[in-house]
């Protein structure tokens, strides 16, 4: 019973908690449920919801690529808050397919509940598709504008 015990060794490992059994765990969801999931990947399956649903329509549409960026670039030019675009086109060139490009953040802003966010983001995509065609919106999805 006299025999004391010897303290811990640290080990190579990084330490898992502090030493009141607080600080980092694990993760709080499995990757497999929705809550894993984060802003940008959940938006972005919003955009590719909106683009599988006007391919049905529109076949040419897959040759054309859509992207995520999270916010548009300045190049020089200045917004105030009613002129900051919530997509963007580049149109083709040099073996290069043409780009409709949607900003995730100004999206966001605009927008309080999934479903409302869902629908901003089906509009934008077909304006800009529209614009990319050179079409109207209407002309693209007819409920276009409807809520």
């Amino acid at each position: 019973m006299d025999t004391p015990v010897p303290p811990r060794a640290a080990g190579p490992g990084p330490r898992r908690r502090d030493r009141h059994g607080r600080g980092m765990r694990g993760p709080i969801a499995p990757p497999q449920v929705p809550l894993a999931a984060s802003r940008a990947d959940v938006f972005a399956d919003l955009v590719q919801d909106s683009v599988e649903r006007l391919e049905r329509r529109w076949p040419q549409l897959a040759d054309i690529d859509f992207l995520v960026l999270e916010v548009p670039r300045l190049d020089g030019r200045t917004w105030n808050d009613e002129a900051v675009p919530l997509g963007g086109t580049i149109t083709a060139r040099e073996g290069r397919p043409a780009r409709v490009v949607i900003y995730r953040r100004p999206v966001e802003i605009r927008t309080k509940g999934r479903d409302e966010r869902a629908a901003l983001v089906h509009e934008v995509v077909v304006e800009q598709v529209a614009e990319l065609l050179g079409l109207t919106p209407e002309t693209v999805d007819p409920r276009y504008g409807e809520d």
